[in-house]
């Protein structure tokens, strides 16, 4: 191995090293966000679904009258 050629392969993977841990932390950061927008959406859905059932129960409450005995 030349005495140049060991110092240029360090550098070399010194900057894959580099860009890799640059990649990590931008994909680390997109799941952050990706996890915090899950919560979010989660959040919703129960939300309406707990409105349409809602919704429903009182659409049927007010299609099935009750019964004169219980008047």
């Amino acid at each position: 191995m030349k005495p140049g050629e060991l110092q240029r392969r360090l550098e070399r993977i010194e900057a894959h090293l580099a860009h890799v841990e640059r990649l990590h932390d931008q994909l680390n950061e997109v799941v952050v966000e990706q996890s915090k927008l899950i919560k979010k959406l989660q959040t919703q859905v129960r939300r309406m679904s707990d409105s349409v059932e809602t919704a429903e129960l009182e659409r049927i409450r007010a299609t099935n009258p009750k019964p004169p005995h219980y008047q």
